[in-house]
């Protein structure tokens, strides 16, 4: 598949004229706990000509191609991409530190995760993954029997906010990582690890009744962060002058090459 994948984003770069800068795995696969049946989720930044910038007309900034087979294709351009990070965005924040990568030419991925840790906006990350977190607890786990798998789509997001307000750092991508944070219970801990090996086994979770242990740790935690997050206050990280630099020397040297 990774053979088809990188065929594909050699496709994009032609038919759309751009250079991809990185190209990665999102979502399940990219989390650690994928079903059978999952999508590819690939994600790319990329960057235009100078000329496509220098002009009066609003261009489509982004990339997206439907589904087909399994494979699910959606980019940024590079100007989104950059204002996306001055904000903290958590989408981008995380691709780029996902562990499976297609395409990397360094010359600005490397840039923006050393940067991402000193531009990190807590307020703005734990507020996407409680929202996350509290609208797939809302659909999925309510009810004597849920949906056993949907267990990971509410913990996951759980689990980077303690990590941000533990670590003051950007999450890990990996599941199993975040298990690794000091301080889980250890209930929970075995809890969670009796279903993540049902998953990495390949067993179909689905309809189960639900594990009283992880309702109470995510109930728990939904409300514990719903109020921390309201009082976290912070000054502007972000200096736009360094990444309006990054963003012409990035376009100059892409198309050098």
């Amino acid at each position: 598949m990774q053979k088809i994948i990188i065929e594909k984003l050699k496709q994009i770069e032609a038919e759309h004229d751009v250079k991809i800068l990185f190209a990665v795995e999102s979502g399940s696969r990219a989390w650690g706990f994928p079903s059978k049946d999952s999508d590819y989720d690939v994600r790319f930044v990329y960057v235009h000509k100078k000329e496509w910038y220098l002009s009066i007309d609003q261009r489509r900034d982004v990339i997206e191609y439907p589904i087909n087979d399994l494979l699910d294709f959606s980019g940024w351009d590079l100007k989104k991409a950059l204002n996306l990070f001055a904000k903290s965005n958590p989408a981008l924040l995380e691709w780029l530190r996902s562990p499976i990568v297609y395409h990397d030419d360094l010359t600005i991925s490397e840039v923006l995760r050393k940067m991402g840790n000193e531009i990190l906006s807590k307020k703005v990350c734990i507020y996407h993954y409680l929202h996350m977190a509290k609208g797939n607890y809302r659909d999925y786990l309510q009810g004597e029997e849920v949906k056993i798998k949907k267990y990971f789509y509410v913990l996951r997001p759980i689990l980077a906010c303690m990590w941000i307000k533990k670590y003051n750092e950007i999450p890990p991508i990996m599941f199993d990582e975040l298990l690794e944070m000091e301080g889980l219970d250890q209930e929970f801990l075995e809890e969670v690890g009796k279903l993540l090996i049902r998953k990495k086994q390949g067993d179909e979770l689905d309809l189960e009744p639900r594990k009283k242990v992880l309702n109470d740790f995510i109930e728990n935690n939904i409300q514990f962060f719903e109020e921390y997050v309201k009082g976290i206050t912070e000054s502007n990280k972000v200096n736009i002058g360094n990444l309006n630099e990054l963003f012409r020397t990035t376009i100059e040297h892409s198309w050098e090459k």
